[in-house]
């Protein structure tokens, strides 16, 4: 679309305009220059001078006093705004002194006209009628039900309308509710987007060469930032205690999400997702609606797990930890082999010396265990059909269940930079487009850059490997360390493992960017899919390679006494006199827990310390004097919803792929979480500039992530329980080896021979081979148990997962027939003839038909 003249259809607009039409007419909030008395971050700050024509956007440029500006700047930003005057954006300009530094605020302004022709243009949602549904989640049902006290509802003020709508057409305007009002028929979040679209669209020098739109001028350094605002201060009245809720009726939509969301205690309480959603925009309200469901589904498996631990305690002195306590009372009569070679002085050992360790391994490596693999396998396969359903309710009321099919746009980079234009296939409208054949080239080269990237981790993994083989040499040599020789180098590896993995991660994230920019895709999802799928694959790599190694590999391929196997002329590294699955619980633990903790402290600290040296260095103007553009500058920028996703889908991981070695994984998980909730909120309330009000009808490519993970867990606990604990080994030994099915002599039929000659005096290992070395009879009747077991394992929870998605439909009865209705009502609605069959219509609501979400 050219800036110099939209295309409204019709002649109105430039009439209009030229007549000094007044879009906002009487009664709007007063005349700026008179208003002494009002807050200045309130009306005063998201107005003109003039009082009625309202901010819908700010952008923000620096001077530096005594140093010339950039010719090259000031010609892009003169041009730009030139060109956003063509587009009909109204504009004034603020300046502020900040300490030699000139400050100029650009304020943006969309006419009337203008939002309507772009409402049209951007497919919004227009109100036709009230719904008369009613939203009850399960939890509230079934307490209503028992006639129980509801302790997680609250009751929260200005609840946003709930209306069914339609596609906006300017020609019917009338026909909306609002439209009796122009001056407030448009929300703030609307009226974002529109301004938005439009400063993201005008080109500031050639389109050739993608110099277009605001973002790109920000990352250039023309404008310092650019930024909508918010409705106001968070904080309430100061005759107001700290804790009271406030004056309802006085509460902005910012002051409301605060009393009632973003504080601390709140924890208990539902989310008012329909608050966010109508103040930050469909993408982030479904974020914290999947969010929120995440973690009350978390309090399941952390209650079991739990348990699961606790059994462990109360039995770790029974027969099922037998082997343990034989090492504990009869260890020193076994002589194991030395840990690592004789020659730079280790020695033999007695058992004995891994009684701690054997003890504590069996809290994580019980009968318990099996049970908990396959009810998390169970408890994912349920959270992510439910999840489906309550998606598609939040996406029905919030009227963007076709968004991506019949309404989103080519991206505004895209649309500039794009070298043809065709006819879309759909819509026979014609629109940019990029040749498939000039894509390819790119996507493969974006593969190739990933492979890369991966082989970059594993390398890093293989060096933590070897620092944990140099480290253990001379410790194990040492009398001093030598019975924590092990667990030192295995600490340490794992710390020095995960500082690896967050500086990769935010190395690559930049990377990816400019990989999927590069690879120009079509529309903002589009886009979003392949810059998610690029950096997850990297992640999990990143994240899950070392736990991969220690769970399946580690202490596998070592070999035996005489014919051991190096790795740079070293022994490869085996596992502890405890098992591996102790290690892997430990390194679970180090980057589980100590990425939470990280993240946590980086999400709190962070955006405080900037907003003090910013503070700092603009002054001590005192806050309630500031304007509200100048006091949303002094946020931080909104840093978007990738990373906070990321986050909670390695953790998903985390507490799914591995349980069956950390038991605890859940409860770390929801403890994290109810912290995470708060702290995000508290963020975008009161830290951040308020970000675009962003459309989304789903999870987008996060949620076949989070199915894809929930595939592999099933997978990675059928071969953890199989091969890496010795829940089947006991089993087997029991069955067919024990007289009396009990685990009487499995400590010493578990240890083998070291063959003669190979080591300076007879020392046992762990592992079933006979004398000579070669595997036993049991070795081999065991690993055809373990691919039974990982066989009927996997099939049993994969056919149970296809029942269920048989068995549960994604949309929800009630709900299907509401989306026909309310079709059928919108098309008569703005027919010619839009007379209802009022007959028709009583059916209907004779149904009572009710929404019932989850939250």
């Amino acid at each position: 679309m050219s800036v110099d003249k939209i295309p409204l259809g019709n002649s109105d607009y430039l009439e209009m305009s030229n007549r000094g039409y007044n879009t906002f007419g009487e009664g709007g909030p007063g005349d700026y220059k008179n208003v002494e008395d009002e807050d200045m971050s309130g009306i005063r700050g998201t107005y003109f001078r003039d009082g009625r024509r309202k901010i819908d956007y700010v952008l923000v440029y620096t001077e530096e006093e005594g140093k010339q500006v950039d010719p090259k700047h000031l010609s892009f930003r003169e041009r730009f705004l030139g060109n956003l005057k063509k587009s009909k954006i109204e504009t004034e300009e603020e300046t502020s002194d900040d300490k030699g530094t000139k400050v100029t605020f650009v304020k943006c302004h969309c006419p009337f006209p203008v939002l309507k022709y772009y409402a049209e243009e951007l497919s919004f949602k227009a109100p036709l009628e009230r719904r008369k549904t009613d939203k009850v989640n399960w939890s509230e049902r079934m307490l209503a039900k028992f006639h129980l006290p509801n302790p997680f509802f609250e009751g929260v003020p200005n609840p946003p309308p709930d209306y069914f709508t339609c596609t906006f057409q300017a020609d019917k305007f009338h026909l909306f509710i609002g439209s009796e009002k122009p001056e407030t028929y448009f929300t703030d979040t609307e009226r974002t987007r529109v301004c938005y679209e439009i400063l993201e669209t005008a080109p500031y020098g050639k389109r050739q060469k993608g110099e277009i739109g605001i973002e790109r001028l920000c990352a250039e350094g023309v404008f310092v930032a650019s930024y909508p605002l918010h409705v106001g201060p968070h904080k309430r009245p100061k005759e107001e205690g700290p804790d009271s809720p406030g004056d309802e009726p006085q509460l902005n939509q910012r002051q409301v999400l605060k009393a009632y969301w973003g504080r601390w205690g709140k924890w208990l309480k539902y989310q008012p997702l329909d608050h966010i959603r109508a103040y930050f925009g469909e993408k982030i309200g479904l974020y914290f609606a999947w969010l929120g469901q995440y973690t009350a589904w978390l309090l399941l498996p952390s209650f079991v797990g739990l348990l699961v631990f606790l059994y462990g305690i109360a039995t770790i002195k029974s027969p099922d930890n037998r082997d343990a306590l034989d090492i504990c009372a009869n260890g020193k009569n076994f002589t194991m082999c030395p840990r690592c070679d004789e020659k730079i002085g280790c020695k033999t050992w007695t058992l004995d010396d891994s009684c701690g360790q054997a003890m504590i391994s069996y809290l994580f490596d019980n009968a318990a265990t099996v049970f908990f693999a396959v009810f998390v396998s169970f408890w994912a396969v349920f959270f992510l059909e439910f999840w489906k359903r309550k998606e598609i309710t939040l996406a029905y009321q919030w009227d963007c269940l076709d968004y991506e099919s019949e309404v989103e746009r080519p991206r505004p980079t895209f649309a500039a930079l794009a070298p043809t234009v065709e006819r879309n296939p759909v819509t026979g409208i014609p629109e940019p487009h990029f040749p498939d054949k000039d894509r390819a080239p790119r996507i493969y080269s974006g593969i190739f850059i990933i492979i890369t990237m991966v082989s970059l981790v594993l390398i890093f993994m293989l060096g933590v490997i070897v620092y944990k083989l140099l480290v253990y040499r001379p410790l194990a040599a040492n009398p001093l360390f030598s019975k924590r020789a092990l667990q030192i180098a295995n600490t340490s590896g794992a710390v020095c493992n995960l500082m690896c993995i967050m500086i990769l991660s935010r190395v690559y994230e930049k990377v990816a960017q400019s990989l999927t920019h590069w690879e120009m895709h079509r529309t903002q999802t589009e886009y979003e899919d392949n810059l998610t799928f690029k950096v997850f694959v990297f992640q999990f790599v990143n994240f899950y390679a070392s736990i991969f190694y220690i769970a399946f590999f580690k202490g596998k391929f070592i070999g035996y006494p005489g014919n051991y196997t190096k790795l740079f002329g070293l022994r490869m590294e085996e596992c502890g006199p405890g098992g591996c699955l102790i290690e892997l619980a430990q390194q679970l633990v180090i980057i589980m827990v100590g990425k939470q903790i990280i993240g946590n402290v980086k999400e709190v600290m962070i955006p405080l310390i900037k907003q003090k040296m910013k503070k700092r260095k603009r002054g001590k103007k005192a806050v309630d004097l500031k304007p509200r553009w100048e006091d949303d500058y002094e946020l931080v920028e909104n840093e978007g919803l990738f990373d906070e996703y990321l986050e909670m889908v390695i953790q998903f991981g985390f507490i799914t792929i591995f349980v069956a070695a950390f038991p605890l994984a859940p409860f770390f998980a929801l403890a994290n979480n109810i912290f995470e909730i708060r702290i995000d909120s508290n963020k975008l309330i009161c830290e951040s500039r308020r970000p675009i009000a962003d459309r989304a009808q789903d999870l987008g490519i996060w949620y076949n992530i989070l199915d894809a993970v929930a595939k592999i867990a099933v997978i990675s606990n059928a071969f953890l329980i199989a091969f890496t604990s010795n829940f089947l080994p006991k089993l087997l030994y029991r069955s067919t080896v024990s007289p009396n099915g009990s685990l009487d002599g499995y400590l010493d039929f578990s240890l083998a021979h070291a063959p003669p000659n190979t080591t300076g005096e007879p020392c046992r290992y762990r592992d079933f081979r006979d004398e000579d070395g070669s595997l036993s009879k049991f070795y081999w009747h065991l690993l055809a148990l373990k691919l039974g077991f990982v066989i009927v394992f996997e099939h049993f929870i994969f056919a149970t997962h296809h029942f269920i998605d048989f068995l549960v439909p994604d949309i929800p009865e009630e709900l299907d027939v509401a989306i026909k209705r309310e079709a059928y009502r919108a098309k008569k609605a703005l027919s010619d003839n839009p007379t209802l069959n009022e007959n028709s219509e009583d059916e209907l609501d004779e149904k009572n038909i009710d929404i019932r979400t989850v939250h």
